[in-house]
């Protein structure tokens, strides 16, 4: 059920909610009123646009939404952010608070998905200890691979070769870069934006958690590895139903930089149709 409920009181009669329903499934009568509950994509919207709070949605309190106005983050300091943000391949041994990670899931949760499928599954590594057993059972995989000659060919084979070797020889970790957390997105396949949407939500993930201060590395060796070494995703408990995403190593950084990089100028290609 949509519990879709008009708090009449406060109700002003805008029309904003239907306006602004992208499945159309708003009209106004007076008061809005719900005209398809199974045409309704639940984004929200409704609860999100009404200036007065009167917009209540699959049970939730539109008081208990964060107020837009005055607690959005200025231009420059989101520049800064994305502009700053680094790979992170050196990390503390400690474990980030276990709050902290459910903090930064919730609100990558909030990431965008094609036809608000919410169907991205976070599947994260939340101790070391666990992080330890999966980094040796990986490396150990890739050794036994590369010992055989059954390694895969090319860039990738020689990538996990290396991170093998460097394991086996000096007990250095290139595969994880020693961070004591993973991250894996994944979605349904048949999901109508999958690929993108798992992508979209590692980046949100991302961006919060070096505003938190937290280290994190698109992980595309982890990647290689696991599909080399497919049984250990099933061990993950990712379903057998699902297209991997990426991977994202995650931690406190060991590393601390000081200044944005200088890049550009962009690759734009102007459209004259």
């Amino acid at each position: 059920m949509l519990q879709f409920r008009i708090d009449e009181e406060r109700c002003i009669q805008c029309g904003e909610c239907a306006l602004d329903c992208p499945a159309g499934v708003i009209a106004m009568d007076g008061y809005p009123e719900m005209t398809n509950e199974a045409g309704c994509i639940q984004c929200q919207h409704c609860l999100a646009i009404c200036p007065t709070a009167a917009v209540s949605i699959l049970g939730k309190n539109p008081e208990a939404s964060t107020m837009l106005a005055g607690n959005m983050p200025d231009p420059a300091s989101l520049a800064t952010l994305i502009k700053g943000r680094r790979a992170v391949r050196r990390y503390r041994e400690q474990d980030l608070a276990p709050a902290l990670i459910d903090r930064l899931l919730e609100v990558a949760n909030h990431a965008p998905t094609g036809v608000n499928a919410r169907s991205v599954l976070f599947t994260v590594v939340r101790e070391r200890a666990v992080m330890n057993r999966l980094r040796g059972h990986l490396l150990a995989c890739l050794a036994k691979l590369k010992d055989a000659g059954a390694l895969p060919g090319g860039f990738v084979g020689q990538y996990l070769g290396r991170a093998a070797k460097t394991w086996q020889e000096e007990g250095k970790d290139i595969l994880f870069r020693g961070a004591p957390h993973l991250l894996i997105t994944s979605a349904p396949v048949n999901a109508p934006c999958g690929a993108q949407d798992t992508l979209i939500a590692l980046t949100t993930f991302q961006l919060l958690a070096h505003a938190h201060g937290v280290g994190t590395v698109w992980d595309g060796i982890c990647m290689m590895a696991l599909a080399a070494c497919p049984e250990v995703v099933g061990r993950l408990g990712i379903p057998e139903n699902h297209i991997l995403g990426y991977a994202m190593a995650f931690g406190e950084p060991a590393v601390e930089y000081q200044r944005t990089v200088q890049r550009g100028p962009a690759l734009v290609n102007v459209v004259e149709f």
